[in-house]
Formats: structure tokens, sequence, C-alpha cells
């Protein structure tokens, strides 16, 4: 019997398998904005996830190289978008994609002040403000817990996901037909 050859797995082979793995999982696409005595900035991301609705809070992974990530640090105050399908180009440009400074990238929208100082992106199809009130390192990122204190909804558009290294509409599911309903209204 011949003995095959055992292949090596190098750590980077891991990471890279990992980051397969990973575009192959769909996730809703988002603006995470801040203002405050660090500056004001934006990154897209897609690492974001609600934690509990008692406080509302959610958690956000900042890789701890990206710039973003110390001025979130310092301001504490965040707002995170939740991307309408037409917002692919907004996605883009705070993804870093379209090479823009900040200060262009923040132009090229429409945003509002939020009721705590962090950008809103008007055409978002959700807003969830907040204050960042733990952060935890992991590896090479960064998990920013931010306990929501100010939620804007949007009652019409169609969301946008992150699928294999693409971004996709995802379709609003159309409200139930009032007769549908009177059926179990006895």
């Amino acid at each position: 019997m011949q003995k095959e050859k055992e292949k090596t797995v190098t750590i980077e082979d891991t990471r890279k398998r990992f980051r397969d793995a990973m575009a192959c999982l769909p996730a809703a696409v988002n603006i995470i904005t801040t203002d405050g005595p660090g500056g004001r900035c934006g990154i897209t991301a897609s690492a974001v996830c609600s934690v509990t609705d008692a406080p509302p809070t959610m958690l956000v992974c900042i890789n701890q190289a990206s710039y973003v990530h110390d001025i979130l640090h310092r301001n504490r105050s965040v707002c995170i978008n939740v991307l309408a399908a037409e917002c692919q180009e907004v996605a883009r440009d705070f993804a870093g994609m379209t090479a823009c400074p900040m200060d262009e990238r923040f132009a090229r929208h429409a945003w509002t002040g939020g009721a705590l100082s962090a950008p809103v992106l008007a055409d978002a199809i959700a807003s969830l403000e907040g204050e960042i009130v733990d952060i935890k390192t992991v590896g090479s990122h960064s998990v920013m817990f931010a306990q929501i204190r100010h939620i804007a909804l949007r009652s019409d558009g169609d969301g946008l996901i992150y699928f294999g290294r693409q971004f996709h509409r995802l379709t609003r599911p159309q409200a139930a037909a009032p007769l549908v309903a009177a059926q179990y209204a006895r």
C-alpha cells in the first residue's frame, strides 16, 4: 500500500476557505455611520445583527485595521442604516469600491442629522440609532454592541443583500389581502 501524501493546510488556506464560505452566506447590507469628536465617517457592513429587544441592542463587527474603527470607538454614537435595493451605489461608495474620499461619499447621497448626531441615510428602509455600550475584541475585529435609542422605518422598498460577492435585490413580500385576513376573524 502506498501512503497518500497529506496536503498541508496553511492558515492562509483556511482563511481563504472561510472567506469563500462567508460569500455563500446571504447578508443584509448596511451603512454604519457616526459623527462626533472623532469626525464623521461611515462604512458598508454586512456583519450586523440583532442581539436582544430588551433593551434593543445590535452588534456590528468592524475590522480593527479600518480607520472607521477608531472613529466609531471614539464617537460612541452610531446609526445602522439598512439599505434598500436602490442603494447599491451608496453601498459601493462606503465599501471603498469607488475610491472617493469620505466627504464625497456623504455629498453624493441624501443624509439627515439623526437624533443622536450620527448621519441617517434618507433612502434607508430602516435606520437604528444608538450608542456603543460595549466592545469585545475577537481576532482582527471588534464586536461593537449598540443599544438602540431611535428607530425610523420605511413601509415600502425592497431590501439589499450581499451574496456570492455581489449585491442582490430582496423583494419585500406583499401584505396579506384583507379577504385572507378576514377568513381568520370569527
